[in-house]
């Protein structure tokens, strides 16, 4: 690997006798990991090895074709470079025995983060996830939509329009936009991309984001801080500047020794480093800041909320198809044109505030859609740990089906089948909806999910999830 000059002369002095090791270490093979949706496949990967510091993580001998696994779409599992799976570890040592939480994904996409974090949090609190770019934004509700829990909120917006939501959420993670230097033996891009003014100009921004997001932050609320990036400008710079500019404290995390998680490696600041020499992972940094519990927070929620903004209006929802959601007397239900959503009732005046300052791109479960007579159920319904089953019937899938069925391709039902929407699983796990005419089945996947090769694999080549 042809390291950028300036890279080696700004490095070297922070890894010392370890710069060979870490210098080998990228040019070995990239560890590929997944991390478990235990409401959707609880059963361990006996025969894999595990993720340390976090409970759902395992590491894979070889890198799948994920595209050709149904229970990937179906939303099992996730696959995510292992040393940002320690986020776990910030949320459960810094918000152990706390519920009812309301918690900020700030950039969240692809999602890896933030269902890691849905993971995590109890039913009572509720994620909101944004991300600002909308195509990412897109991608961010499809990953959400599939991990299945209802305690959501996908939003589009800049850092500064969410810094208005004052005192909003009790934790925040900014896993800022950074030089992804870590990422250089996985990133060909990140490694061509990377120059001093380009460290520069993160560093800026990043201190940027995190200020314009402070004032949404309680007094007394944690903030984690992560980049994929070894440099200190960054990494241990930023968490100082944050300190003595934002008005917040380090907090130290409990460690194992034996995940050969590094240190600062300048000042002495509490922060983690993963570098790839020593931990099985990609290069990543964390710390976790605390807002200063007499911080005076800036700006009127109140005076922003206005109904007259609101996206959808609360509403009823004939009991037939709110049978459709697991114990829907708990659920408030949204109408949005044509189409009905539910959210947790304890989230619905939250999810009004949200959606009256805020670009939502999903939240909650979408139900379906009123078409005349017709009430088409959605993919998220599918999708969704709430889901009652009993509204449905189902019918399983082989894998040669499951996948066509993935390809928005036609399908033909077996003469068994009944007629009307019948939800398709594999390995009992949904897959999403068709409505069965007899026939054939039309295919209500969503279009712009669709897996789009036709160079179909074998099976025994990419289904992961066989013990």
């Amino acid at each position: 690997m042809n390291l950028p000059p300036q890279f080696i002369e700004r490095t070297k002095p922070l890894l010392g006798e370890e710069w060979d090791a870490f210098e080998n270490a990228l040019t070995e093979e990239t560890p590929i990991s997944i991390r478990l949706n235990s409401m959707k496949y609880n059963q361990p990967l006996k025969n894999n090895e595990r993720v340390g510091w976090c409970h759902t993580g395992y590491y894979l001998p070889k890198r799948p074709k994920f595209t050709f696994d149904p229970l990937f779409h179906a939303g099992c599992y996730y696959p995510q470079e292992a040393s940002s799976m320690f986020v776990e570890q910030a949320f459960r040592q810094c918000m152990a025995n706390k519920d009812g939480l309301k918690v900020l994904d700030l950039c969240a996409a692809p999602g890896g983060k933030s269902t890691l974090l849905m993971s995590l949090l109890s039913d009572n609190s509720l994620l909101v996830s944004n991300e600002v770019i909308r195509s990412r934004a897109n991608i961010l509700s499809e990953n959400i939509t599939k991990w299945g829990k209802a305690n959501n909120i996908v939003t589009n917006n800049d850092p500064s329009e969410i810094g208005k939501l004052t005192s909003f959420f009790d934790l925040i993670l900014v896993d800022a936009p950074c030089s992804g230097e870590g990422m250089f033996r996985k990133d060909e891009t990140a490694l061509s991309e990377w120059s001093e003014a380009n460290v520069q100009l993160c560093k800026e921004r990043q201190q940027r984001i995190v200020a314009d997001i402070w004032n949404a932050l309680k007094p007394g609320g944690m903030l984690i801080y992560s980049t994929c990036t070894y440099n200190a400008d960054e990494n241990e710079d930023n968490v100082l500047w944050f300190c003595e500019n934002l008005g917040a404290s380090p907090i130290e995390l409990a460690i194992v020794e034996s995940w050969n998680i590094t240190g600062a490696l300048k000042g002495n600041l509490p922060v983690y480093r993963f570098l790839p020499h020593k931990t099985k992972g990609e290069g990543f940094f964390l710390a976790v800041i605390q807002k200063n519990a007499d911080e005076e927070p800036t700006g009127n929620l109140k005076t922003k909320n206005k109904s007259k903004d609101r996206k959808g209006k609360k509403t009823q929802l004939d009991g037939i198809y709110k049978d459709y959601i697991l114990n829907s007397a708990n659920y408030a239900f949204f109408q949005e044109n044509d189409n009905w959503k539910a959210i947790p009732e304890q989230f619905a005046a939250e999810y009004e505030m949200v959606s009256s300052m805020l670009r939502v791109v999903s939240g909650g479960v979408q139900l379906g859609t009123l078409k005349g007579k017709d009430f088409i159920p959605a993919h998220s319904l599918a999708m969704s740990s709430e889901i009652n089953k009993e509204t449905f019937p189902s019918y399983e899938l082989d894998w040669k089906t499951a996948i066509a069925y993935l390809r928005k391709e036609t399908i033909v039902l077996d003469h068994s089948a009944p007629k009307g929407y019948v939800l398709v699983c594999y390995m009992n796990v949904p897959l999403g909806f068709v409505k069965n005419i007899g026939n054939r089945a039309n295919n209500l996947y969503p279009q712009e999910w669709r897996i789009r090769t036709s160079n179909i694999p074998d099976i025994s080549e990419d289904v992961i999830l066989r013990q």
